[in-house]
């Protein structure tokens, strides 16, 4: 009898992990997405809208190129939604186009959030899908505009196929230089990041941190200090992009560089970029587009549940600047 109830509690063990659900939802271009944060947009130096936060840009009112052609133009910047990006504790769940589960079978590198009931301070560990997302573009919103960034949306990354992704000691061919910053010195530096990008933009000579989420090396999956979903999330696509820049997969698009064409930046220039949440409940709000380290402790008031709200999906916003003819 004691056998029987054993196999019958291991057969719906076994059934709730096999119908352990993937969640998720398709990204709504029109309700899911802050279209204010396309702003501002300025053109020949000139700000020609005033709701936004920006970086600083140049005040020429001309500029010239050479590629892909020869030509004279005006210098002009806004910002572009070019990436998606989930942050998940379920392998090969596509938390963004409606969570799709690939796989099932035989996976590796669950994600998990270690409680610390021995005292010691919350990991967590997910897995993160990086997918090209050129909305302008998608949705023909500007056509034949030399200065978009065109294509169609795909898989581009998956971290369950990446060995660095959950482990530190491989990690660190990647980024040898994480060893300089395992000291509180370099951490406790990361307190100004904190400051300068819950007041403005990030602390772009501060490369090693994420201002107020923490420190971006090594570039794993593993987050030692676990505060909450939101903010581990944060982190991990903060690290994603550090990781896609230092592998050459993402470049520089900002400033007087940016004009003509793109450029090599191994090192994350994180005032580049800016995040907003899409799932699981997507931040649609004025001012709801976030530079990378910002403080998420005035929005991040319910958007982290369980259930159906313990994975999350973001829209990656990227500062353009371009020579328009």
């Amino acid at each position: 009898m004691v056998r029987r109830k054993m196999i019958l509690i291991w057969l719906f063990m076994s059934l709730a992990v096999a119908q352990a659900k993937c969640n998720g939802r398709f990204v709504n271009p029109l309700t899911d997405v802050c279209w204010s944060c396309i702003f501002p947009i300025t053109i020949g130096g000139v700000r020609v809208s005033a709701s936004g936060e920006d970086t600083p840009n140049v005040t020429t009112p001309l500029c010239t190129c050479t590629t892909p052609f020869r030509r004279v133009g005006i210098p002009i910047s806004f910002w572009e939604p070019v990436r998606l990006v989930d942050v998940t504790r379920e392998p090969y769940c596509l938390v963004s186009m409606g969570g799709i589960q690939l796989m099932r079978q035989g996976v590796k590198g669950h994600g998990a959030v270690d409680n610390g009931r021995t005292g010691r301070m919350r990991s967590s560990f997910y897995q993160v899908h990086w997918y090209m997302y050129p909305l302008l573009y998608w949705l023909e919103l500007l056509t034949d505009f030399i200065c978009m960034e065109k294509g169609d949306p795909d898989l581009a990354y998956m971290t369950e196929l990446d060995p660095f992704w959950d482990d530190d000691e491989t990690a660190f061919i990647l980024n040898p230089e994480a060893v300089l910053f395992a000291n509180p010195v370099a951490q406790a530096a990361c307190a100004a990041d904190c400051v300068a990008a819950s007041a403005g933009f990030p602390l772009d000579p501060l490369f090693w941190c994420d201002g107020c989420q923490g420190s971006l090396y090594p570039f794993v999956g593993t987050v030692a200090a676990h505060v909450g979903g939101v903010q581990a999330s944060l982190l991990l696509v903060g690290r994603m992009i550090a990781k896609l820049h230092r592998q050459g997969q993402l470049w520089g698009t900002m400033g007087p560089m940016g004009w003509c064409d793109r450029y090599p930046m191994p090192i994350l220039k994180k005032s580049q970029y800016k995040t907003q949440m899409v799932y699981p409940i997507p931040s649609t709000t004025s001012r709801q587009c976030h530079p990378l380290g910002r403080s998420e402790q005035l929005w991040a008031s319910g958007k982290e549940f369980p259930y159906q709200g313990e994975d999350f999906g973001y829209l990656i916003w990227r500062k353009r600047s371009c020579c328009l003819l």
